[in-house]
């Protein structure tokens, strides 16, 4: 188990922190035109399967987008959406999603049980660690270390990510050194587990 955290944590100690450029939140606004159609006009996703990104960490959505442009990440959809944006434009839409506020969701009351034993404290048996390890006991992750918001994210969307590491497709990208630790860490987990955890982070707040 301790040598399953070292491989979780270490890398974050060494990530750097990518966001040199200040955004601007009003041109971002203006730039995000384009994304409302699959992540909301504030940044709220109607569709389950898409992503939220009103209150993420600036830098975790600029680093993503960066992925997307270069080819690391993989996506027919956002290849071409972030193709043609600058480090400005990237720096702009994020400092936008990351001030727009959250709209909370529910978790499933039959999943709770599980999912918060995974998400507080892992399954050392099984050499997986506590999600809030990295995410924090509310889902709010840590910008430093390039660890994402999690609370209140679409459950079928996290499900979807946790099975693509499970799959272990982003091993192959060596620049997602996070995605590289999800995968090592969705290895080990069964289906009922990524349901529930997913509910779960789905029902997280802040205040808790």
């Amino acid at each position: 188990m301790k040598r399953n955290m070292l491989r979780v944590l270490i890398p974050a100690m060494l990530l750097l922190s990518v966001q040199v450029i200040a955004g601007d939140a009003e041109k971002g606004k203006a730039l995000s035109g384009t994304c409302t159609a699959c992540h909301g006009a504030d940044g709220n996703s109607v569709n389950p399967i898409w992503p939220s990104l009103a209150g993420q960490h600036e830098d975790y959505l600029v680093r993503q987008l960066q992925l997307f442009k270069s080819g690391a990440r993989e996506n027919a959809l956002m290849a071409p959406m972030s193709a043609n944006l600058s480090e400005q434009d990237m720096a702009d839409l994020a400092a936008y999603f990351a001030s727009q506020p959250l709209t909370m969701k529910a978790a499933d009351p039959a999943l709770v049980e599980l999912g918060k034993s995974i998400y507080q404290g892992g399954n050392q048996d099984r050499a997986i660690p506590a999600c809030m390890s990295c995410h924090g006991p509310t889902g709010q992750g840590n910008p430093v270390s390039g660890y994402p918001v999690l609370a209140n994210q679409h459950a079928a969307y996290t499900a979807l990510q946790l099975r693509a590491y499970k799959a272990g497709r982003v091993l192959e990208n060596k620049d997602d050194v996070n995605g590289q630790v999800m995968a090592g860490v969705a290895q080990y987990m069964t289906e009922e587990e990524i349901d529930a955890v997913s509910s779960y982070i789905q029902g997280l707040k802040g205040s808790q």
